[in-house]
């Protein structure tokens, strides 16, 4: 155990010293098994991993969901959606926050990443908020915290990860997202009628629109409601129905959401051949750098597996006789600890091959526990220092300070500890769904 405690601390300061965490995690990983098992062993591990990586089917399911959210932000659709958010929230006090918060969940249903959603939205909405004089405490908070719900709405690329890293079922895994997607869209809104009631000038309330108008708005965001409908319908069987009888494992989902989400960008005049080359750019580009990612996760995580820090982590609660829902606690203290000083995916692939046999050994369900974790990697992504939806923003932004907008998102985080602790003590809001498939 004491070879796999100095791993994991060697990771954390290589981290610290500014090392990629891919490469921080590989060299890690690589060295500790060397010492365990040999330097042939290791350089074979390795070498075993890289192509069975770039072999493996289900991992194509991650370009896929990049690709669909890139077309997706090329083609237009944030401005549809928060159009339809402002058509029927915009005339009440922090109404136009609100609607941000609503079209971030909607472009989060078909984007299914948190940096795209804030950085997309920012460019939407902000304009708006000023126009009516909302101060940019507010305006910067909502659309930071509304960003964040893009990794755990489905169809979220972090939830495939954990999925993959796990062998959980990534089906179920997105429709157990659902709820708690939803109760963090109703906490928000609470979140921002909270700061207008303390302060009524940080949010004031825009024009009613007629319910002509609103009718109109609703019908422009057909193409959303289309796209989720197919890649959601179709990986639950919702469209196994004549003349369709069409059933969609996910990586198949996934094809037929990015190759949507191309044609409606393609309809819709927004997409040259320069933008197209772009955006299949930009999605290898990505998807090159999660794949390293992942590589040295698992690198890692063969090292701590022979290691035996998991065993020796169940040995040690066994013998403490902690209960289950203490130790848990005590594993969601230490998320939210380092989620103040690491991104939400190297945190998750840090430390689930390392949490993640204990919490099975405990008898916690694998879905409740990928939802909990992403939830408190959601948390991570608006709290200081690092606070990555935070840093995206204000590089978008450009003339709102990064210590302003971390003010302003300080209720949101609040009421995410809320419902982190709603989720933990009720867990049939997070299984009632996939139990029900």
């Amino acid at each position: 155990m004491l070879v796999s405690v100095l791993g994991f601390a060697a990771v954390l300061a290589l981290v610290f010293l500014r090392m990629p965490i891919a490469i921080a995690m590989g060299v890690v990983g690589f060295v500790g098994y060397a010492e365990l098992r040999g330097f042939r062993a290791s350089i074979s591990m390795v070498g075993r991993l890289v192509i069975d990586t770039a072999q493996n089917y289900g991992l194509s399911v991650i370009p896929l969901f990049i690709l669909m959210g890139l077309f997706v932000s090329k083609g237009g659709l944030s401005r549809e959606l928060y159009q339809a958010s402002y058509a029927f929230l915009g005339h009440l006090r922090g109404g136009l926050a609100m609607a941000t918060i609503c079209a971030c969940a909607g472009f989060s249903a078909i984007c299914g990443s948190s940096l795209a959603t804030a950085a997309t939205m920012s460019k939407v909405a902000m304009p708006q908020m000023r126009k009516y004089g909302y101060n940019d405490r507010l305006s910067t908070a909502s659309i930071a915290a509304g960003g964040t719900l893009g990794i755990l709405i489905p169809p979220s690329v972090i939830l495939v990860i954990y999925g993959l890293l796990t062998e959980t079922s990534i089906g179920k895994l997105f429709v157990a997202g659902i709820v708690p997607g939803l109760l963090g869209v109703g906490f928000y809104l609470l979140a921002v009628q909270w700061t207008v009631a303390r302060d009524p000038g940080a949010g004031p309330a825009g024009g009613r629109t007629r319910w002509g108008a609103r009718m109109l708005a609703l019908r422009d965001v057909w193409a959303v409601l289309l796209l989720f409908f197919l890649v959601i319908g179709g990986l639950y069987g919702v469209l196994d129905v004549w003349p369709l009888n069409l059933t969609f494992s996910p990586t198949e989902a996934a094809g037929m959401g990015a190759a949507g989400a191309f044609l409606i960008a393609l309809s819709r005049g927004k997409l040259s051949l320069g933008g197209t080359v772009q955006v299949l750019v930009e999605a290898t580009q990505t998807t090159a750098a999660l794949f390293a990612v992942l590589i040295g996760a698992w690198v890692f995580s063969n090292f701590v597996n022979l290691a035996g820090l998991p065993e020796a982590l169940q040995d040690m609660v066994a013998g403490a006789g902690l209960a289950p829902m203490a130790v848990m606690a005590m594993i969601l203290l230490v998320y939210v600890a380092l989620g103040c000083v690491f991104e939400s995916l190297s945190m998750l692939l840090l430390t689930v091959p390392i949490f993640f046999p204990l919490v099975i050994g405990m008898g916690f369900d694998p879905v409740w526990f990928g939802i909990v974790v992403v939830v408190v990697t959601e948390i991570s992504l608006i709290t200081p220092p690092v606070g990555l939806n935070v840093f995206v923003l204000k590089g978008v932004v450009g003339d709102v300070s990064t210590a302003t907008i971390f003010r302003g998102v300080t209720p949101f985080w609040a009421v995410d500890i809320l419902r982190l602790v709603l989720l933990v003590l009720v867990p049939s809001l997070v299984l009632f769904l996939p139990n029900s498939m």
